[in-house]
């Protein structure tokens, strides 16, 4: 059961009207290591994990990776919403807005589309939970390297949150693999 608030998990304040930057956080929104690859995999991932607490985990964490999506695709329009025709031309976003107007879409900073194939789920628990750590500290990578080419302070700040609830869902990842572990191993028999 859900209760819908209308309102984002972090603010998201912009300050200037910067396509080029859209363009660049856009990767966050349909890239491989973004925010929709990594809820779809964890909710993908959570019906083969052999213990309610890491069901538990990856159900938080995807649905949280969804609402993260909600805040990059904010991110993207604000920064968008008021620019020009003549501030869109020359950039990277000029493209983007040729197939989408100003909406967001789910694809990486190059322009190609997001595809299920950034995702996996192998019914592994050990392979998933690795997969997912790995996948956390490529999407915080990713935040540090936006961060370093943002110059608007209020997108800074939501990047900062976002690369923050990156190293959280890293640390959960990592006491889930630890309750799984321990639970394969009570269940072997010699």
């Amino acid at each position: 059961m859900w209760i819908y608030e209308k309102k984002l998990e972090y603010p998201v304040k912009v300050n200037t009207t910067n396509p080029t930057l859209a363009a660049m956080i856009i990767e966050q929104f349909g890239g491989p290591d973004g925010e929709l690859s990594a809820g779809i995999r964890y909710l993908t991932q959570r019906w083969t994990m052999p213990t309610g607490k890491a069901k538990a985990v990856l159900n938080d964490i995807g649905t949280e990776e969804l609402a993260h999506w909600e805040i990059i695709g904010t991110l993207v329009y604000k920064l968008t919403k008021d620019a020009t025709i003549e501030q869109i031309k020359g950039t990277p976003f000029e493209a983007h807005y040729v197939n989408h107007g100003k909406s967001p879409f789910p694809h990486n900073a190059g322009g190609q589309a997001w595809t299920a194939s950034y995702i996996q789920s192998k019914a592994d628990p050990v392979t998933d939970l690795h997969e997912d750590m790995a996948a956390e500290q490529k999407a915080r990578t990713t935040y540090e390297y936006l961060i370093r080419v943002s110059d608007d302070p209020g997108v800074i700040d939501t990047l900062r949150f976002l690369r923050e609830r990156e190293v959280v869902h890293f640390q959960r990842f990592g006491e889930a693999l630890c309750i799984v572990q321990e639970h394969m191993c009570s269940k072997k028999h010699y």
